[in-house]
């Protein structure tokens, strides 16, 4: 192998680096100089394509050997002379290995080849089963994930021996760890060995656990961003036109529970959006997200009657609607509503219909449901829905989706009914916004109804 440029000697770098790390009778201090030279050494790309797979035949030796020794002296319940530089040494050797195999697939195939995704999983399970909390073994273990997701990365074959080795019992024990770090981590791993056969998987009913605890992480600590991906993935998977077995379904409800529940305690992070500053706001955005899932699901018989008998979801809808409206009159930002587009531009702004799927959130689920079709009339939805309805550049389809609501909130509901009526008698609620609804008022017996205008032809 050519010496890199800039240096000398006859021994190529690499080699030289790791010569102590081949002989057994090396002390482990000097095993770790060594190791700690290979990693500088490979974050260059030109060495890491030129890495001969020795070099990573002797990483393997030397983790394997600290690993032996760690796990038999908690076995026999005897103290390890010298722990903290035995754990030192397996953080570096997945350092090095994670540097080694960035943006590299050749030593990607190699080091999957030579076995050390099992190696890496095994030490994992280790540090799990001998519950060891200290400073240097933690950074042992968030090496070892950081190896596994560089080594995963754009490499098929990579992911799928990750995933066979891993799931789901090493990522519920990472996703269930008390560190952070190991946490994010883990979801990078599994985002990154995610695919459409995958996800399938992921959302067996067996293995749903997986799925729920990196929500669970979006919902306590509120800095995943893996929880946007998988809302996606989610998102895809209940939008099949695929009919789904009574199994299946089950697992549906058991995500939009929880998916509501995210919802409900997390919705007004959205307001966050009112500022330039916070567009990419993490917790946001996933509640972005969140509402958009809501929606498909609400929109598919099969999960609609669950999803209308959940305790909170409407009065939630209803109560983030009017929280965004008043937002958006309060000052000028993504929740005011405007119509001054040309018709050529474009928003890309995250929010960009948010109001709009509220909208349709709450007509989904008042579809053919009395109960809570009156529980709108109850929270004053009514007269804020009928307020939404203007064209709005920043709400598409708002118009549509008001007529949408409207109809299912009156639909074989006298009640409601006679309130819009009212409204427009009053002059409280505009008789051009109904016509354009495609309603009118029409009195009989003294009585105000509301009916549907069938329009003339053109």
């Amino acid at each position: 192998m050519a010496a890199a440029a800039g240096r000398s000697g006859s021994q190529s770098p690499l080699a030289a680096a790791a010569r102590l790390g081949r002989s057994v009778a090396v002390a482990p201090a000097a095993r770790l100089e060594s190791v700690r030279a290979l990693t500088d050494l490979l974050r260059e790309p030109q060495l890491r394509e030129t890495a001969e797979e020795s070099v990573f035949q002797d990483l393997l030796k030397i983790l394997t050997e600290a690993l032996n020794e760690i796990e038999q002296a908690y076995k026999d319940s005897c103290e390890l002379l010298d722990l903290d530089t035995c754990l030192l040494l397996v953080a570096e050797c997945f350092r090095c290995l994670r540097n080694a195999c960035a943006e590299c697939a050749k030593n990607q195939d190699v080091m999957r080849n030579l076995g050390l995704i099992t190696t890496s999983v095994r030490f994992i399970k280790l540090l799990d089963g001998i519950q060891i909390k200290e400073e240097l073994l933690l950074t042992a273990f968030r090496c070892s994930l950081q190896f596994l997701g560089n080594i995963a990365t754009g490499n098929r074959d990579s992911q799928n021996s990750i995933w066979k080795c891993a799931f789901p019992d090493l990522f519920l024990t990472c996703l269930t760890y008390s560190d952070e770090k190991i946490v994010a981590y883990c979801c990078m791993v599994l985002f990154t060995c995610l695919n459409s056969e995958k996800v399938r998987e992921l959302l067996d009913p067996e293995k749903l656990t997986v799925a729920l605890h990196v929500l669970k992480v979006y919902k306590e600590q509120l800095e995943s961003e893996w929880s946007v991906t998988l809302l996606e993935l989610i998102m895809s998977k209940v939008s099949e036109k695929n009919s789904v077995t009574s199994e299946e379904m089950n697992v549906f409800m058991r995500i939009a529970d929880f998916l509501a529940s995210c919802f409900r305690d997390k919705c007004e992070a959205v307001l966050k959006l009112t500022s330039a500053a916070d567009a990419e706001d993490e917790e946001a955005l996933v509640t972005v997200r969140l509402l958009d899932v809501l929606c498909e699901m609400t929109s598919n018989n099969g999960q609609l009657e669950h999803l209308q008998a959940l305790p909170g979801l409407l009065e939630t809808a209803i109560d983030t609607l009017r929280l965004t409206h008043l937002a958006g009159k309060q000052s000028v930002n993504i929740f005011t509503a405007t119509h001054a587009m040309t018709g050529q531009e474009e928003i890309s702004h995250p929010a960009v219909g948010f109001k709009s799927h509220l909208i349709c959130l709450i007509g989904n689920l008042c579809y053919k449901s009395k109960e809570n079709q009156d529980k709108v009339y109850e929270l004053d939805g009514i007269p804020l829905i009928l307020d939404n309805c203007s064209i709005d550049d920043n709400n598409p389809f708002v118009n549509q989706w008001a007529v949408y609501a409207i109809r299912n909130l009156t639909e074989q509901n006298e009640r409601n009914q006679e309130l819009i009526a009212r409204m427009e008698e009053k002059g409280l609620a505009n008789n051009s916004v109904l016509e354009r609804m495609g309603l009118e008022i029409e009195k009989q017996d003294d009585k105000l109804l509301l009916r549907s205008v069938r329009r003339k032809p053109l």
